[in-house]
């Protein structure tokens, strides 16, 4: 997604203040003091290209990984990497359809789309894969919370059919909540350069409401996600650290941690910046009390840098599985060996339940 492209066939959309088009000022670009195109198209292209390899290639190494396992949470732990990872390739999969080509055809929107429609579907889209990784996130977190602080009450939930019907709810409802502005709670409109559609940021009480469902519904996964990791981390560390436990560990549970932190603290720096603008934007239009009818210029220009820092979340995410794995963590941790679980954390057990436990 460039920005400050010299070429605007859709600056006469300003004019429409109507359906998907008009509440942004595409001539911002046309004016001589700013630089020509910070991003060209090639540039796009090749981080596009870099995302989709980046998450197939981590897609293939999961699915390397789910056949060799036999450890119950740890498959249903890959569960829900690999809905993530999926996740993230579609995303930039189905936005890499509409953006790449605007900016080699630079198509005028009024024409190629006069009802709105490809620009509704690009907003959804740009809803739909950008809230399903954060609430992932908060999911996997959970899971692994439970996991490490209730091994015993979490053992006989999670199945790999259960840990998909997961991922399935999560899809479903980042699908509802995208399909919002079509059924009439705020709308989708084209965003500047002209080269994208997302939600609308201004203060009518439809956009007002989905601007802050979509932005406090993405800082609470956040939240969520930093305060299950902590109590999982700390959990973990505490045993590591027992000298008379040192053996109790799992490098696999480790392993997880590791990743999930990564996943977090990934989409902390990258979608944080964007949540909050939202909120603040939107707030501060509320308390100014005139309602106005285009973004200003310098909202615009700060949404798409925050856009374009949410989209390296998607770049960024396979990487943290395919680095962080076991195999990558050993070679730079030698120490790192297969240990028992955390489930001789209870030695006392009746041998019934521990043959049943013992084999996750």
């Amino acid at each position: 997604m460039g920005w400050g492209d010299t070429e605007l066939p859709n600056a006469s959309l300003a004019s429409q203040p109507h359906g998907c088009f008009g509440v942004v000022n595409l001539s911002l670009s046309l004016n001589v003091t700013q630089p020509k195109a910070i991003a060209s198209p090639w540039f796009s292209t090749a981080f596009g290209l870099i995302g989709l390899c980046s998450n197939l290639f981590a897609l293939y190494v999961l699915l390397s990984s789910s056949r060799q396992l036999s450890s119950r949470s740890r498959s249903s732990f890959l569960v829900f990497l690999c809905g993530l990872v999926v996740t993230d390739f579609m995303g930039l999969l189905v936005t890499a359809a509409v953006i790449i080509p605007y900016h080699f055809t630079k198509f005028n929107w009024a024409e190629v789309d006069p009802g709105c429609h490809l620009c509704n579907f690009l907003g959804f889209s740009m809803v739909f894969f950008g809230q399903c990784p954060l609430l992932l996130g908060a999911t996997m977190a959970g899971e692994r919370f439970i996991g490490i602080n209730r091994p015993f009450s979490r053992s006989t939930s999670v199945s790999k059919r259960r840990a998909w019907a997961v991922v399935a709810t999560v899809w479903g409802f980042s699908c509802a909540l995208g399909l919002l502005p079509v059924l009439g709670l705020g709308r989708y409109t084209l965003q500047y350069p002209g080269s994208w559609c997302f939600i609308t940021l201004l203060p009518d009480a439809g956009n007002v409401i989905f601007c802050l469902l979509f932005a406090l519904l993405g800082v609470c996964s956040v939240l969520l996600s930093f305060v299950f990791n902590t109590v999982s981390v700390v959990t973990l560390c505490r045993v590591y650290h027992d000298r008379e436990s040192v053996q109790r560990r799992r490098d696999s549970e480790v392993e997880m941690m590791v990743q999930l932190v990564g996943i977090m603290v990934i989409a902390t720096i990258c979608w944080m910046p964007l949540l909050i603008f939202i909120i603040q934007t939107t707030v501060q239009q509320l308390r100014a009390g005139d309602p106005l009818q285009v973004l200003p210029g310098q909202t615009q220009q700060l949404l798409l840098i925050y856009i374009r820092m949410v989209t390296w979340n998607q770049i960024l995410d396979p990487w943290v599985y395919i680095l962080f794995r076991r195999a990558v963590l050993q070679r730079l941790h030698p120490g790192l060996r297969a240990r028992p679980s955390l489930l001789s954390l209870y030695p006392v057990l009746n041998p019934s339940l521990r043959r049943k436990l013992t084999q996750e």
